[in-house]
């Protein structure tokens, strides 16, 4: 897929993609695509990869300068992030703190907490993670039970946190913490900025399907932080994490499709290899995929020329992550059926293809971020104007 984003960007993506074509080589080009937001593979070679994007001035190209971004704009930011998912480079290793807190911190952080935290960011010194889901309290964040208290200069921290991704390299956690013991559900919830390195902080890898071990539990007992580390007001943390929330679901799904439409393609071509074209009901179903993804190239670039119009994103895109995830499931099921009963076959040491991969790990797609079950009720109550569900 090809995008003309008009004169005013030709040049910066001229620069990026010659950019990428002298730097995307050796070990790097031998791990194009690899990773994803719950995908751990290949964490060492992602990272050294991300400091080279750092010291190539490519994280944060839309960050302010003051914090060791490059300034730019909004659309400067769209066709950095459709190129880099065009040249198939690996996935970031950095992408928590790029995508989420950075976003959040620049939204609604202190002028001290943006200087602290940004430019360790973007030279790639500080790894972070999210510390949002509770084991009772998944995709419903407003019954988080973690608890902070004030404690003259700082905030004492006690709970659990659950698929954390990348926790076990974080240095910092985000967490959504109850400071008001009496509040219930969004009232009560604040920010706080933890570092890891504690002994109030326990971090247990969670292996997953496919036998990788990028989410992690964290244990939170006494731990500490700087009663200068709450992001936003306190008692406010319920708009802070939607803010987060709402970065994550509004301008990252391009890439994500680019990924889907690649896979889309790589079916054809097994189903040609296997004649399963041959057989219409196989035949019609592939189609189908086909053409989902390209329901969702055509959501995003309505999405996307809202933003770029200073608007606010329609109803299209509270939609699309539902959209996306569900579909991507049924592209991964697809694709193993194409493939047959050597799609069951791994190699040593529960070796995965690229295909086994990408369809056991998108069975969590339909959960995080929000799970499909929540996402359906905010369409039906805040778009469709559907009665609210029923809460005991």
């Amino acid at each position: 897929m090809e995008l003309d984003f008009g004169p005013a960007v030709r040049d910066f993506r001229e620069e990026l993609r010659d950019w990428l074509a002298d730097h995307l080589v050796g070990e790097f080009a031998e791990h194009r695509g690899v990773g994803g937001p719950t995908d751990g593979a290949a964490w060492e070679v992602r990272l050294a990869w991300d400091r080279e994007l750092s010291a190539g001035g490519w994280l944060g190209v839309g960050w302010p300068r003051e914090y060791s971004g490059r300034g730019l704009g909004l659309l400067e930011e769209i066709v950095f992030e459709y190129e880099y998912a065009r040249a198939n480079a690996p996935y970031r290793a950095t992408g928590n703190a790029l995508d989420l807190l950075g976003p959040m911190l620049l939204k609604v952080g202190a002028d001290e907490q943006k200087k602290r935290f940004l430019p360790p960011i973007l030279a790639v010194e500080e790894l972070w993670g999210q510390g949002f889901s509770e084991p009772g309290a998944g995709s419903d964040l407003a019954s988080v039970r973690t608890r902070a208290e004030r404690d003259g200069e700082a905030w004492v921290v006690s709970g659990q946190k659950v698929w954390t991704s990348f926790g076990v390299h974080a240095d910092w956690l985000y967490v959504l913490t109850r400071t008001d013991p009496d509040s219930v559900r969004h009232k009560g919830l604040s920010m706080l900025l933890v570092p890891t390195d504690q002994p109030g902080v326990e971090i247990r890898p969670i292996r997953n399907l496919a036998g990788q071990d990028e989410f992690a539990e964290v244990f939170l007992s006494d731990a500490r932080t700087g009663a200068d580390m709450v992001v936003g007001e306190v008692g406010q943390g319920w708009r802070t994490a939607m803010a987060t929330l709402g970065i994550e679901r509004g301008t990252t799904l391009l890439p994500q499709q680019l990924t889907f439409e690649r896979e889309a393609e790589s079916l054809i071509e097994l189903a040609r290899e296997r004649g399963a074209l041959d057989d219409p009901m196989l035949r019609r179903r592939i189609v189908d995929a086909w053409i989902s993804v390209r329901v969702m190239r055509t959501t995003n670039l309505r999405t996307l020329a809202e933003l770029t119009a200073g608007r606010t994103p329609g109803a299209q895109a509270t939609t699309a992550k539902l959209y996306a995830s569900t579909r991507h499931q049924q592209l991964g099921h697809l694709a193993q059926e194409v493939a047959g009963p050597a799609g069951q076959i791994v190699g040593a040491d529960y070796g995965l293809d690229t295909r086994q991969r990408s369809f056991l790990l998108s069975l969590a797609e339909t959960i995080y971020g929000g799970s499909s079950e929540i996402q359906r009720n905010i369409i039906g109550e805040q778009i469709l104007g559907l009665p609210k569900e029923p809460r005991p």
